[in-house]
């Protein structure tokens, strides 16, 4: 952990407004208007929805009974080309967050590729516990790969990816097709994503306060969506803990600096790259937890989305 790397101006600037509207803490709210005042607190800072050429709600078969997945077609595609794919999963704890959440980014990365993203709706704690949102992730990845081409995707150009808690489902995910004989990924974007529940990283005991994502509040989030504290070594919960990372799909792993999950987002870079993974790594320098949405009002987040673009073109 580099401590001379200075806070982003533009990130501070977001921390201090949401100091000024002195949200209630999630724990002490229903949990419906603790998702709600998550949704209305990032408003302000969401860059403005591209026009994509359509999206498209579906439901698909899950676990737990239907999954709603929103699909995107880029600007200047036709209806009936099969287009690469990106299968997103948003951020937000495992108990926050919708379509509707990441919607600005999944349109900026569709576009920007271009490429259909299924948007999935997985389902949340603390109603589901884990590990439902890991069996969501693997159903709808596998049930969008076999169904392809009624999507409107060429099946052998899929890429999964995700932020925060639902890059944690994708990295899970890429070990349990490797496992399972699920279909191969071409990549999987993890955007500094959660690998590890222990939390005890030097960056969670540097970065753990004063910087949105506290350790409180993963703590908080780790309580409502394990069983139990015995979860948090299941490789399911921290795919850091997993014992082989050989075979996965190449990686990009992007990081902030001021973010308590940084360390456990590099030392997941440095283990697939150790098991022979091809993976690109940054850590954006001044940079939050959740900056790629608020590219409305810091900038890092308008390049983190430019380099998720130019890799995904890479890959696919």
């Amino acid at each position: 952990m580099e401590s001379s790397v200075q806070l982003d101006p533009q990130a501070r600037s977001v921390i201090d407004a949401f100091a000024s509207m002195n949200l209630t803490p999630p724990h002490l709210l229903p949990i419906a208007e603790a998702r709600a005042q998550f949704m209305q607190a990032r408003a302000p800072f969401v860059a403005p929805a591209q026009d994509v050429a359509s999206t498209r709600d579906v439901d698909i078969p899950g676990p737990g009974g239907p999954l709603r997945v929103r699909f995107y077609r880029p600007l200047g595609s036709r209806p009936d080309e099969l287009l690469p794919a990106l299968i997103y999963f948003h951020g937000g704890g495992w108990m926050f967050g919708d379509l509707d959440s990441h919607d600005s980014l999944c349109r900026a990365i569709c576009n920007g590729t271009p490429c259909v993203v299924a948007a999935v709706d997985y389902r949340l704690a603390p109603e589901h516990k884990f590990p439902a949102a890991v069996e969501d992730a693997f159903a709808a990845i596998r049930h969008i790969a076999a169904n392809s081409s009624a999507f409107g995707i060429d099946a052998a150009r899929i890429t999964a990816g995700g932020d925060s808690a639902g890059g944690n489902l994708v990295a899970v995910a890429a070990i349990e097709f490797r496992d399972r004989g699920g279909p191969q990924l071409r990549l999987q974007v993890l955007l500094y994503p959660v690998t590890d529940l222990s939390m005890d990283s030097v960056s969670y005991r540097e970065m753990g306060q004063g910087y949105l994502l506290t350790r409180e509040r993963m703590s908080y989030f780790r309580e409502q969506y394990l069983r139990s504290e015995q979860d948090i070594t299941d490789w399911r919960a921290s795919p850091l803990k997993a014992r082989d990372l050989s075979n996965l799909p190449s990686a990009l792993v992007v990081t902030a600096s001021h973010d308590p999950l940084v360390d456990e987002g590099r030392s997941y870079a440095e283990r697939l790259r150790s098991a022979g993974i091809p993976v690109e790594y940054r850590c954006y320098d001044g940079a939050i937890h959740g900056f790629l949405t608020m590219a409305g009002a810091i900038d890092a987040g308008k390049v983190g989305t430019s380099q998720i673009v130019e890799a995904l073109r890479r890959s696919l």
